[in-house]
């Protein structure tokens, strides 16, 4: 019609390759999201199974491949054959933990516990095995032998000894340390025979799985990217069948899973990465120090590199069951009047004295007995930490029978010999006793002055000169208490016996014996020095035919009571003096003293 005017026409051009019908392109979007589907699907179920492995792989390290929690190792059955075995103290540690010792022998047998250097001294130049470690295999005992002595003495009942475990036959033993520091261990028979050979240890292991967490984590977490994913593609399947969307949403659906498909699997390699990375961590912290800390020491450092701190050289309970042994021998000997009861564990000064005393109240039934030595309601002690020969300590009592508290003095001369008492001392009345530290003290040598007023030899010579001369420079320099006046007694006695002497002339001396003295470093940096002086007692008649006579008790060891040709007499005083640090004031103090007859003759 003349002057209508159409619409534009809707022109559908051929595009090159295509068919005109919407359906081809249906069509064609069809083939990937068959394709994506059970792709997706494999992945996921390769994901869960993967999952799964890793998942059982670090169960199974806490479980069933899990390491043993301990390791034994045996001594080689070609060990030399020695009197003595040593464990080294670096085995007790080797591992951390607790560590047990198996032995098996013939008839009884003894594993001592001491200090390495106790030990290494009393061993000496015999014969000896020592386990120094464990093989890199982790199943035998690593045996050092040295020559030398065929037999040794009887290692039991030394002092030396913290702890003891007999055996006969076979022992279990678990190395618990007595105390802080290192211990060694020390197995023997009787010293004649061989030691035990066969020996076990087990020790602690390393049971750390530093992979276990890391793959638990790594498979748990790939198992539940296996179901996100296998989840996904069902969601995919049920959009597919309802056939909802344009073609060109279903494309765009395809697109954005398959992006979705490449970030969980991005996903998962990025946790095995960090996994591994973890464990691989892990696994270092393992085996390597943690930063800004030191790698624990070898066993092989020089010992000029491991200088070792200054410790008590006897321990509590080791000076305990010494003190009940010496106190059981003197009171054996006491009982008895029998100085053969004594010899094992008393000496020097106060076995002369007791000697002289049994024989006395042999004959002399009123003379005193020596002051018992009590082992019960221990005061304190002083124990050197001085680890060279001979060792001296100390202990103050007051036990039954004790009317003031007593300090015992022991000394150890060797290695193999015992601690034997040496002196008794009871404490002056109203004298206080110095403080000294109970976790060991320095003991100096006799004419030591270091950091002291007096060196330990001036004192006792100083007190010496006090005892015979009344006008003794050391009057004001050396003190007593007013309660305990022994100094003052003595010189009263001395003067009295040569006013009353009318047909003797007498002399008295008081001389230092130079091998008895024991010096203590006190808390305040002064000293406590301990030590005997000789008093020399002698009568000479004045006129021929002139008579002296002694009392009863010298009688006894004189052989008679009167003398025309003269007497000498003999005393043992035991002492010990306060020396004040260098720079006091302070004058020294007498401390403790006592004084007991060791011998009579007639000229």
């Amino acid at each position: 019609m003349k002057g209508q005017v159409s619409g534009p026409r809707e022109v559908r051009r051929k595009a090159p390759g295509r068919a005109p019908d919407d359906k081809t392109d249906t069509m064609k979007g069809k083939p990937p999201l068959m394709i994506g589907v059970p792709l997706r699907l494999k992945t996921a179920v390769a994901l869960v199974l993967l999952g799964l492995l890793t998942l059982l792989a670090g169960i199974g390290q806490r479980t069933i491949w899990a390491p043993s929690e301990t390791f034994t190792a045996s001594a080689p059955a070609d060990a030399a054959a020695a009197p003595l075995t040593v464990f080294d103290q670096d085995l007790r540690t080797l591992h951390g933990g607790s560590v047990t010792i198996n032995i098996e022998g013939d008839g009884n047998f003894l594993l001592a516990a001491g200090r390495p250097g106790d030990v290494d001294a009393w061993i000496g130049q015999a014969a000896h095995n020592t386990i120094t470690g464990v093989s890199e295999d982790e199943k035998s005992l690593q045996v050092e032998h040295a020559d030398g002595e065929a037999t040794a003495p009887n290692p039991a009942g030394s002092d030396l000894w913290v702890s003891t475990e007999n055996a006969s036959g076979e022992l279990e033993y678990s190395w618990t340390p007595p105390a802080d520091g290192d211990w060694t261990l020390l197995l023997a028979s009787d010293g004649t025979q061989p030691a035990p050979a066969s020996i076990s240890m087990t020790f602690p292991n390393d049971t750390s799985t530093p992979w276990a967490i890391p793959l638990m984590v790594l498979g748990s977490i790939l198992i539940l990217a296996g179901i996100a994913l296998a989840l996904l593609s069902a969601r995919k399947r049920n959009g597919e069948g309802n056939g909802e969307g344009s073609g060109f949403a279903q494309r765009a659906r395809v697109r954005s899973e398959a992006r979705q498909s490449s970030r969980v699997s991005m996903a998962a390699a990025g946790v095995v990465a960090a996994a591994v990375v973890a464990g691989t961590g892990a696994a270092a912290n393992a085996t390597s120090p943690a930063p800004g800390t030191s790698p624990a020491p070898s066993s092989s450092a020089s010992p000029a590199a491991q200088k070792p701190s200054a410790s008590p050289v006897l321990l509590d309970a080791q000076f305990r069951r010494i003190l009940e042994q010496v106190s059981s021998a003197v009171d054996a000997g006491d009982a008895a009047k029998d100085a053969a009861k004594l010899s094992d564990r008393v000496g020097g000064t106060e076995l002369e004295v007791r000697t002289q005393n049994y024989k006395i109240r042999s004959q002399v039934g009123s003379y005193e007995a020596r002051m018992p030595v009590r082992s019960t309601k221990l005061l304190t002690t002083v124990v050197t930490s001085d680890p060279e020969w001979p060792r001296s300590v100390m202990a103050v009592t007051q036990g039954e029978g004790n009317v003031v508290p007593q300090l015992l003095t022991l000394v150890q001369s060797s290695p193999r010999e015992n601690y034997k008492l040496v002196e008794t001392n009871p404490l002056q009345p109203g004298t206080t006793f110095p403080t000294i530290s109970r976790d060991g003290t320095e003991t100096l040598a006799a004419g030591d002055k270091t950091g002291l007023l007096y060196s330990g030899e001036e004192a006792l010579s100083g007190l010496a000169d006090r005892l015979t001369t009344p006008d003794s420079a050391f009057k004001d320099k050396l003190v007593e208490g007013e309660s305990s006046p022994y100094i003052a007694d003595t010189l009263s006695y001395q003067a009295e016996v040569v006013k009353a002497g009318e047909n003797g002339n007498f002399s008295f001396t008081h001389k230092v014996v130079p091998e008895s003295t024991v010096v203590f470093r006190t808390a305040d940096g002064g000293a406590l020095v301990l030590g005997r002086i000789n008093f020399g007692f002698e009568g000479t008649p004045k006129a021929a035919g002139d008579k002296l006579t002694i009392g009863d008790d010298a009688a006894a060891l004189a052989g008679g009571k009167e003398t025309t040709t003269g007497m000498v007499l003999s005393f043992a005083e035991s002492v010990g003096v306060y020396i004040p640090p260098a720079g006091s004031t302070d004058p020294m103090r007498l401390v403790a003293a006592t004084r007991g007859l060791t011998g009579a003759s007639f000229k």
